[in-house]
């Protein structure tokens, strides 16, 4: 069941460092905030992106 989290004192630097990867991904800061922890918490997951990539690569072949 998803749950609410709320950061504070986040440093200016990360803030910004992560606003611009969301908007690179075209995603919402909170969208993206739950990518960046998915990726550290869960590493055994596949990126979509890479999952994408690994079938175009498997139907080149």
């Amino acid at each position: 069941m998803p749950t609410t989290l709320t950061l504070k004192n986040i440093p200016d630097e990360i803030y910004q460092r992560l606003k611009a990867s969301a908007v690179t991904h075209r995603r919402s800061l909170n969208s993206e905030a739950i990518v960046c922890l998915e990726t550290v918490l869960l590493p055994g997951r596949i990126d979509p992106s890479e999952r994408l990539a690994r079938a175009r690569a498997l139907r080149a072949a």
